[in-house]
């Protein structure tokens, strides 16, 4: 079967992914620094603010080695890695709430953010495997974590900024 990772036939989306990510840093950047005083007081902005940052800079971070020439196995090794570190985000807030008694099935729990960010994240890691084995399907799950990832960041900025709770 016919390998699936074709650098030139990929450059196209993720140069749109690549720049709809660096736009989004700018737009959140703007919109934070617009309510700096709101944020900083806040602790229900901060963190969803900084991750979403975050969130974005990995996936910019993420089109940037996927347009980079270089071999395969070392970017799907490069993929896994980045994917990982993600992790740490959801992980960190998941257990901010457990230490404030606040479980799973509490309204304030976010779990749909931290399950859809959670798998987004694991099918980039899912993927970057994929690439290592020059498996046809790993370009494809990066790049559907890479748009569960982008829509996700897009809703909770949403919520940052009119202080709704989308699912």
């Amino acid at each position: 079967m016919e390998d699936a990772y074709q650098p030139e036939l990929w450059r196209p989306i993720y140069f749109m992914l690549g720049s709809a990510a660096a736009g989004l840093v700018g737009l959140l950047f703007v919109v934070t620094s617009i309510h700096l005083d709101v944020v900083k007081n806040n602790p229900d902005y901060i963190l969803p603010a900084r991750n979403n940052t975050f969130h974005l800079l990995t996936l910019l971070v993420e089109a940037v080695l996927i347009l980079m020439p270089q071999p395969q196995s070392v970017l799907g090794a490069e993929l896994v890695a980045i994917n990982l570190f993600g992790l740490r985000l959801p992980v960190d807030i998941t257990l901010r709430y457990f230490r404030k008694n606040i479980g799973i099935n509490d309204p304030r729990f976010p779990i749909y953010i931290i399950v859809t960010i959670v798998a987004g994240y694991l099918l980039g890691v899912a993927g970057g495997v994929g690439l290592i084995e020059h498996a046809n399907w790993g370009m494809y799950l990066i790049t559907a974590s890479f748009v569960i990832i982008l829509v996700r960041t897009v809703l909770t900025a949403w919520n940052l900024m009119f202080g709704l709770h989308i699912s």
